[in-house]
């Protein structure tokens, strides 16, 4: 099997939203990043969970490093 796909690893920051200032690593430039913060529940079915979704969108106009993506105040 041969692979013709290298995966690009390159720093990015989140701008805005609760994960404001974050550096991460992303691979290949996804156009989005997902971040989930867990909540307290306190009268749930055994196993069941909840967490708050943060969504953040690529900045096409930045080029280069650090890439950077910002708080989508609209999603989910």
């Amino acid at each position: 099997m041969t692979m013709t796909h290298t995966t690009t690893w390159e720093m990015a920051v989140l701008d805005g939203g609760p994960a404001h200032g974050w550096r991460l690593e992303v691979a290949d430039r996804p156009r989005v990043i997902q971040v989930t913060s867990p909540c307290q529940v306190r009268s749930a079915p055994d196993g069941a969970r909840a967490e708050g979704v943060y969504v953040y969108r690529i900045d096409h106009t930045v080029t280069g490093e650090p890439l950077r993506y910002g708080y989508d105040v609209a999603s989910p």
